[in-house]
Formats: structure tokens, C-alpha cells, sequence
């Protein structure tokens, strides 16, 4: 999503986070840090890698108006004049504070940092990282004392991982400032998403292509398996997947007559199901949109095809050939031995 080979960090302060619920207070930096090139070299990856492959965008929200939502304020005064980044760095502080509306909030270290130069699309732009570092790991550290090599442990931030991480750009699009987040401790999404940035998900066409396959692998775990089954459920998926590479625009009755040409029943699960999963979800599922190639991807890799028996053995279905389970695999029952079967054609093991 956005490039980071000619971005810098010109800001960067550290301030500590505490919990109302357990009377820990802030702790603030008066001051920006300045780095060593050792420490720089680490700190810059750390911060800005885990965005490069981001498919999907937010945009901040407000029930009133968007003017009003903190982070938009914030880093939009630090955008007109960086000279406020301190300042406002303890109030961005301050907002996050005010979301621990739990006991289970963990405290952490939150770092502030002000990027020159970041690319995103065609335009190279500043951006505001937000992120908070909730986990430490812990590591040895060696000393001498009296000719004795000792050890002693330290907590420290691992570089692996980023708990939680938010990027603003100072890029605005048709629905407003674009925001990138992540966040691996998924114990607290709402407190982060939802109540410290209020952001929603931007309206186009990785968020329709995101929504349309997680409606399909929902339908084809809670329907198709459960009164088709497993090999039912993996062919359907191998033809959802294969209809999104095929196409660059979804329309969704084409979809629909393809997927089930040989199976009215299941089309009419499915456009029930629809209805259903848009209504839980609060997300409408569009009658025609482009698709995104990169969530696509994302997605597929994540999508399980195995069909795992009782017996200790599992058949894993190639996703990206549709029509090999419905040419290749037969599935029946054995009125000799009171089971079920599936019969796998092939020329050669491989």
C-alpha cells in the first residue's frame, strides 16, 4: 500500500500510556529524540514494514461531523505546523488514555513519529505513525564482575512485531484522510479501531472484494458444509476464487448463474445468506464493483480446502483448480463396511 524507499522520520517522540482502571498514569517526554544511526536503521523498518503490503484503507468517522473526531483534528494541525508535534503528541497521549474503559487495557510505551516522503499511489506525502507497544519480550544481557562473565535479564521491545500501529496520511481522498492500521493483539479491536481512531473502512473496491469473499467462505462453512459437506464446500470455494481471478468486476447475478449453474438449491441459500450477513455484519454486499486483485490474493491464502476425515486422513484440494474435485473425486457409501468413501481418480503419484 505505500512505499517507504526515499521516507523518513524528521519527529519522533516517546511517551508511556497508563489505565484509569488501575490508577497508572501517563508518563510524557518533553523533548523529540534524536537517533544514532544504529538505532534509526532498526527503528524505521520496525515502524513502517508492516504497512507495505496493507490491501485495505480507513477513513475517520464521527456520528456529528468528521471535523470533530480527535486524531483527524490532531494530525492535521501537525500537518499545518509540525512545531505543534510535541503538544499535540500528549494529546493524541491523553485521547488514548481516555479509551481504557477496561481493566483489561494494558498499559505500554507509545510512539509518535512525523514521516516525510512516504509514497502512496502516484504521491509522496507526510504521515503521522501512532503506535503503541503493549508486549515485551525478555533477553539476557552479559556483564564482567571480578573476572566473571555474568547475565542478568532485561525487558525490552522485540522488533518481530508491532502490537498495535496506525498510519495517517496526509493524503485526502473523496471520503477524507487515508489511515492505515494494524494491530496483532486482537484481545481489545474496538478499543483501538473503534473508540481511540473511530475509523471505518474505505468504500472501494478492496473493501467490496473483501466483504464478497468473507460472505463466501461464511456461507460455505455455515450452509454448504453443513448440508452438502466438506467436498461440496471446498468446490464451491475453488469456483468462488476462480470467478474473482477471471474477472476484474464482479456482477453479482453473473456470479451467481456460474457458481450454481447445476444447483438451484444452493443459489437460493445463498441469496438468502446474503441478506442475512449483511444485516449481522452492518456491511452492504454490492450488486457490481471491481475487484481487487491484491485482496484476492490475501484472501486465497487464507482459505482451507482440506477435507479432514475421522479415519487420520486428510485430502487437500488444489484451490486454484476448480473443476479437478468434481472430475477427479467421488464421494459415497460402502453398504459392506457402514462407512462413507472417496474415490480419488489420478494417472501418477507426484
Amino acid at each position: 500500500m505505500i512505499k517507504r524507499s526515499k521516507a523518513v522520520i524528521s519527529k519522533f517522540i516517546i511517551h508511556k500510556v497508563g489505565n484509569k482502571f488501575n490508577s497508572a498514569n501517563n508518563v510524557f517526554s518533553e523533548n523529540v529524540l534524536t537517533f544514532d544511526k544504529e538505532s534509526y536503521d532498526l527503528m524505521f523498518p520496525f515502524l513502517l514494514k508492516p504497512f507495505a503490503n496493507i490491501a485495505q484503507s480507513f477513513r475517520f468517522n464521527h456520528h456529528a461531523n468528521i471535523e470533530l473526531n480527535e486524531l483527524n483534528s490532531y494530525t492535521s494541525k501537525v500537518f499545518e505546523d509540525d512545531s505543534s508535534f510535541v503538544d499535540i503528541s500528549k494529546h493524541i497521549v491523553n485521547h488514548l488514555f481516555e479509551q481504557s474503559n477496561s481493566a483489561q487495557i494494558k498499559t505500554g510505551d507509545v510512539i509518535i513519529a512525523l514521516f516525510d516522503d512516504i509514497q502512496f499511489k502516484e504521491v509522496t506525502t507526510q504521515a503521522i505513525g501512532i503506535f503503541k507497544i503493549e508486549s515485551k519480550i525478555d533477553f539476557f544481557q552479559t556483564y564482567m564482575e571480578e573476572d566473571v562473565l555474568d547475565v542478568f535479564v532485561q525487558k525490552g521491545i522485540s522488533t518481530k512485531k508491532l502490537d498495535k500501529g496506525c498510519l495517517i496520511l496526509n493524503y485526502t481522498d473523496g471520503e477524507g484522510k487515508v489511515v492505515l492500521s494494524v494491530d496483532n493483539n486482537n484481545y481489545d479491536a474496538q478499543y483501538w479501531i473503534k473508540h481511540f481512531l473511530n475509523i471505518k473502512y474505505a468504500d472501494d473496491s478492496n473493501q467490496h472484494t473483501q466483504n464478497y469473499i468473507e460472505m463466501c467462505k461464511d456461507f460455505s462453512e455455515e450452509v454448504i458444509k453443513e448440508d452438502f459437506g466438506h467436498h461440496e464446500k471446498s468446490k464451491f470455494l475453488s469456483k468462488t476464487v476462480d470467478f474473482f481471478k477471471e474477472n476484474e468486476s464482479i456482477n453479482i447475478d453473473e456470479f451467481k448463474e456460474e457458481i450454481f449453474e447445476e444447483n438451484e438449491d444452493q443459489k437460493v441459500l445463498f441469496e438468502d445468506y446474503k441478506k442475512q450477513f449483511e444485516s449481522l455484519n452492518d456491511v452492504l454486499i454490492r450488486n457490481h464493483f471491481d475487484v481487487a486483485d491484491i485482496v484476492v490474493k490475501k484472501q486465497k491464502s487464507k482459505i482451507k480446502t482440506e477435507i479432514k476425515l475421522d479415519t487420520n486422513i486428510q485430502i487437500k484440494l488444489d484451490i486454484d483448480a476448480p473443476d479437478a474435485s468434481q472430475e477427479y473425486i467421488e464421494r459415497g457409501y460402502d453398504d459392506e463396511k457402514k462407512m462413507k468413501y472417496y474415490k480419488v481418480y489420478f494417472n501418477e503419484e507426484q
